[in-house]
């Protein structure tokens, strides 16, 4: 809608901001008991939202503590089998030095005994 003058534009103006302070006076107080519903409803669906992120929070917690102990368990079992299979290794070793170092006597022994017996022929 154009307006022909200023003072048409101006009257136009003044009547929308009545028309927007109206609407406002009308709505309902704070004391109204639709606002007091609709607040209660709000504050009973905000509980119920941070109850389920507190429950979801302790389930999260739980899950992770549950899972640090397996890990815990899991290494504590790595461990042991690391710890037995190093003292296998040891006997293995000591095993092998110990049957090591018998072949060598045999060998020495038998040399000995070629030797000996190449000096006896002579």
């Amino acid at each position: 809608m154009k307006h022909q003058n200023f003072g048409e534009r101006l009257n136009a103006a003044k009547n929308a901001k009545q028309a927007m302070a109206e609407k406002f006076r009308q709505r309902p107080g704070l004391d109204d008991p639709a606002v007091a519903e609709r607040r209660a409803a709000r504050a009973s669906v905000s509980a119920a939202r941070d109850a389920r992120i507190a429950e979801r929070e302790a389930k999260r917690l739980a899950d992770d503590a549950r899972m640090t102990a397996e890990r815990e368990a899991r290494a504590a079992e790595q461990a042991e089998q690391d710890k037995l299979q190093a003292e296998q290794n040891e006997r293995m070793a000591a095993e092998k030095a110990a049957d090591d170092a018998r072949l060598e006597v045999e060998r020495k022994a038998a040399r000995d005994a070629r030797y000996a017996a190449r000096k006896a022929r002579k």
